[in-house]
């Protein structure tokens, strides 16, 4: 009686796709940003019902400036810590990377400030330039904590150093999160902010 014995097939490793995570993220902005659009265009339409729409003080610069100044610096911090972690000076990454939790955390508490200002003469139901100016801003706050939260994810990692079995790159990725809520907010001042001044 003849036995046959089955040998396995050699299993074919396949390359692993590096841009994997990035490609997610960007799946992830493109959502998130037809949300803003559907945000932005519903303000537009809010506002050509005058009769609902009744700007009584025209919205403050005096916050949502710095606000966007403190978002745009942040960006540029958190590229150079990505600079870094290319360079493999992974210390300087990390802290580059933690100095922009901070600043980011800086942007919600001028957020507050500014909330409490708005509140003493606009709240979401004193019309609709109300509803949906809080929409728009509290929407944008939302993403901001979000980015928070995963920029803080990347900065408690164990390493940054690229691992042969793995395909994602978590501080590139956090990174493109974190630079859309910042260009977001440019569109929220200009529309929501500068726009009404002119």
């Amino acid at each position: 009686m003849s036995t046959t014995v089955a040998i396995p097939a050699r299993r074919e490793t396949m390359p692993l796709e590096t841009e994997r995570g990035s490609y997610g993220m960007m799946l992830t902005i493109l959502t998130e940003s037809f949300l803003f659009i559907a945000l932005f265009s519903s303000y537009f339409m809010l506002g050509s019902n005058k009769s609902r729409w009744r700007i009584e003080e025209l919205p403050t610069l005096h916050y949502a400036l710095p606000m966007l100044a403190v978002l745009l610096f942040s960006s540029m911090v958190l590229h150079w810590a990505e600079k870094q972690v290319k360079q493999q000076r992974y210390t300087a990454g990390r802290v580059g990377l933690a100095f922009t939790i901070l600043i980011g955390l800086g942007f919600l508490v001028l957020s507050a400030f500014e909330y409490r200002e708005h509140w003493q003469h606009l709240t979401p139901d004193t019309d609709s330039y109300g509803s949906i100016f809080y929409t728009i801003t509290s929407f944008h706050a939302a993403h901001v904590i979000v980015g928070l939260s995963i920029l803080a994810y990347v900065l408690f990692l164990p390493r940054y150093a690229p691992a042969a079995e793995s395909p994602y790159r978590p501080f590139h990725v956090a990174a493109m999160y974190w630079h859309f809520v910042d260009i977001v907010w440019i569109f929220v001042v200009g529309i929501l902010y500068v726009g009404p001044h002119l």
